[in-house]
Formats: C-alpha cells, structure tokens, sequence
C-alpha cells in the first residue's frame, strides 16, 4: 500500500501557468522492471545529491526497492523475508542525505514489515507493536529524516490505521490523532514520504468516524494541531488530506470538495492557509490539483488531472507563479501521464510517468 492506494486524493484561488521554463527531463528504467501494463519504474524519494529511490515491478508482478545513484546506477534492494508472489517484495520510498532509505516490504502472506537500509547497505526490518498481521496488515514506513528518525504507519488487526515514529535508537511509538476513527480504513496516517521533516514535526492526515479526511501536525513534542480547508466536503473520502511539509513547518496537500473534486492548498507557519488550483485542472470527480512535495523554500510539485482524466506535472513557486510540464514518453488517455513526487532544494523533481501501453516509467526533472 502507498501513495496510489492509501488515501492519496487529491485553493480556490486560480493561478495563472507560467510559460515553460528551460527543462531537462530524463526518463528511466530500473534493470528488471517489467514491461507490461502496472509493471515498471516509480521513483519515490530523491535527496540533496540528486540521488533516487523507488521500487520497479518485474514482469512477474513482484516489487523491488531501488537506489539510483546520481551517474544513473542502480542498486536493488530485496528485504530478507520478502514474498516473491504477485503484489509481494519490497519498497523504497524515502531516501536521506546520507544516503539511508526507508521503506516496507510485503512477505510471503502480504503482510507489510518496515525496513531502514543504512547507507552502506545494511537492512533492518521492524514491526510496530499492534500491526496486524493479516494480508494487507502491518507495518508501512515511508518517511526517514537525516537524524534517522522514522517515521509511517501500521494497520491492526481490524484494519485501522495508526501512525508511528521510530527513533534512530530503534524505539517505536504509536500515535492517534484527536478524532481519528476507529473502523476499517480510518485512522492516522503521516504523509507519504515528506511529512517528518529534520526537527521531528510530522504531517498527515486522518479518517474520523464518517471517513471524513482531515489534515493534522504533530510537533516534536507531542502535541496535535488539526486543521481543515474552508470548501472541503465532508462525505466519505472528502476533505483535508495531507501531503507533507518542509523544514520551515510549512505544510501543503490536496483537499477535495463535495463534488470529489481535488485543489491545493499550503499551510503556513501561522497557520494561514493559500488555496490554489492549475489552470487546465479538470472539475470533474477525481480530477483537479493534487500537490504532492514542498522543499525548503517552500516551492510545491505535484500533478493536475485534466478534464480528460490525463496527469500532468505542475511546479508552484514560492511567488504562487505555476509552471507545467509533462515527461517525455507520458501516456495521453485517461489514467495515464505524468506524476511529480518530491523536489529538493536545487529544484529537481522526481516521479514516475504512465506511457500509453500503461507501462510506468520513473523521470528526473531538472531546472
């Protein structure tokens, strides 16, 4: 389970769309990765180097971690224990400067078990105490700042969703947001990825009792602030989701209105939030703008769905000016295209593309 599969949903403020800026995209492709529709290269997390880590999917349906250096090799990553079944084996989604990498792998019975990778290729494997240990159960790590903080989420034995932290010492804690639910598929997750930044704070998001979506942020200390964007819906799988923050505090994500349509938003340190939608975002039910990474000045990454249910890339400056772009090779029907994840300080964005056979392909975005 990830970003495509756990609530990862997509202000009302329009932004115009800068003309196309000087660019370089390069697509791709782990060694290994299948070539058949849903196989392929996601690129999930990139670091200060330049450096990438993701998971491809083979041609037997199976998931291997990967890091990609900044010469372009790669490195697989297969966690001791990891099934070798359909829809089994082991994903890479945070990568530190120092070069360690977060991330969980699926064994045998599709459980989920968390792992860190040291940068010189150690493997740890963890569970939290209380993830269940049915299929689609267990353990999902997917963030990791530069003290070696971890942080992700475990799903119980009822199939509600808790968040964790696991300190570099190897402590794990459990936590629940103030209103999170209780039933199956609500609760508490950390945003995918970028939401613990390198002072500890966290982002996420969380299901109450309706399945309502809400955005919340931990501090190092403990304490819980919630939040809602004004013209979030409240139905099932409607309002305030979270897609992480930077170092500055600064948080950002998708919330989506009565109608399932998504919009931007960032979230300042004092708590004021900027709603904004990509002009050429689509209005339709699971369309619109859906940000997805903010770096250190504050700038955003993310996709759009058009009316025609086609992604593309957008980057939001920390002016509010948005540029788009899409990757080479993307796919131009529904459900294809191209799907920014992370940007780092110099401004490079990583992210997968969907070709028109639906074969993923990961890309580095460089300015």
């Amino acid at each position: 389970m990830n970003r495509k599969q756990a609530w990862t949903l997509a202000g009302v403020i329009l932004l115009c769309c800068g003309l196309a800026q000087a660019q370089t995209i390069a697509t791709f492709d782990a060694p290994g990765a299948g070539v058949d529709s849903g196989q392929g290269t996601w690129a999930e997390g990139i670091n200060a180097s330049g450096a990438i880590c993701g998971y491809y999917i083979d041609a037997s349906d199976v998931a291997h971690g990967f890091l990609r250096a900044t010469d372009g090799t790669f490195t697989t990553i297969d966690a001791t224990g990891a099934g070798t079944g359909s829809g089994q084996g082991t994903m890479a989604f945070s990568l530190s400067n120092s070069g360690a990498i977060a991330g969980f792998y699926m064994d045998a019975n599709s459980v989920a078990h968390g792992f860190l990778r040291s940068a010189s290729g150690t493997l740890t494997s963890f569970d939290a105490s209380g993830a269940g240990t049915g299929s689609g159960q267990g353990t999902f790590a997917v963030d990791l700042n530069a003290p070696g903080t971890i942080a992700g989420y475990y799903v119980d034995s009822n199939g509600t969703y808790h968040g964790f932290v696991r300190a570099s010492n190897g402590t794990i804690s459990s936590f629940n947001a103030p209103g999170a639910g209780t039933g199956s598929g609500q609760g508490t997750l950390p945003a995918s990825i970028i939401g613990l930044n390198q002072t500890g704070e966290i982002s996420g998001v969380y299901a109450d009792s309706n399945t309502a979506l809400h955005g919340f942020l931990l501090a190092a200390s403990g304490t819980f602030t919630t939040f809602d964007v004004a013209g979030g819906g409240t139905g099932i799988m409607q309002g305030t989701n979270n897609s992480g923050l930077n170092p500055r505090g600064v948080t950002m994500g998708p919330y989506i209105d009565s109608t399932g349509v998504s919009h931007g938003y960032i979230r300042a340190t004092d708590s004021n939030i900027a709603t904004f939608d990509v002009s050429g975002a689509g209005t339709g039910s699971g369309q619109g703008t859906m940000p997805e990474g903010i770096n250190a000045s504050g700038a955003i990454t993310g996709q759009y769905i058009d009316n025609n249910g086609v992604n593309h890339g957008f980057l939001r400056a920390k002016n509010g000016t948005i540029t788009t772009f899409d990757a080479p090779g993307a796919g131009t029907a529904s459900g294809q295209g191209t799907v920014p994840l992370t940007n780092d300080g110099a401004g490079a964005i990583d992210g997968y593309d969907i070709d028109a056979s639906g074969v993923y392909h990961g890309f580095l975005r460089t300015p």
